[in-house]
C-alpha cells in the first residue's frame, strides 16, 4: 500500500516553493524600511524609539525601571536587563526588522518593531467585505 503518490509529492513541493518565495519577498521588502520600536506596558503604548543608524542608548520605562533596554547603532534594540525569573526576554537578543517582537510577560512588557512610515497611524490598512 502506497501512502504518497508522485502527484502528492509534486503538490507538496510546489506549495513549499511558493511559501518560501512569499517569505523571501516579505523579508526583502521589509529589510530596508525605516523602523521604530514600540514599547507597551499592560497593552498601553508607553515609549516609541526610532531605530536610526549610529544611535546608541540605554533606557527604561517609568512603569518598570528595573527592566532596561539597549538601542544599538546597527538599528536594533533589545532587552538588556530584566528581573523576571526566566530571562526569555533577555535571551531573545537584538531585534530590528519590521515585524519582529520580544516580550517580557512577567513584567507585562511587549516590544515590537513597526514601520516608521508617513502613515496617519489611525487608518485601516485594508477593508474586507
Amino acid at each position: 500500500m502506497k501512502f504518497v503518490k508522485k502527484t502528492d509529492l509534486l503538490i507538496i513541493g510546489a506549495l513549499l516553493i511558493i511559501g518560501l518565495g512569499v517569505w523571501l519577498y516579505f523579508q526583502a521588502s521589509n529589510a530596508n524600511r525605516p523602523a521604530k520600536a514600540e514599547i507597551y506596558y499592560q497593552s498601553q503604548l508607553v515609549k516609541t524609539i526610532y531605530l536610526t543608524e549610529g544611535t546608541e542608548a540605554t533606557f527604561s520605562i517609568p512603569q518598570k525601571p528595573h527592566v532596561i533596554f539597549h538601542q544599538y547603532p546597527d538599528k536594533s534594540i533589545c532587552f538588556e536587563v530584566s528581573d523576571c525569573p526566566d530571562q526569555i526576554c533577555v535571551r531573545t537578543g537584538h531585534i530590528g526588522r519590521v515585524g519582529e517582537n520580544a516580550a517580557c510577560l512577567p513584567n507585562e512588557i511587549i516590544m515590537k518593531i513597526v514601520a516608521a512610515g508617513n502613515g496617519s497611524g489611525g487608518e485601516a490598512d485594508a477593508v474586507i467585505g
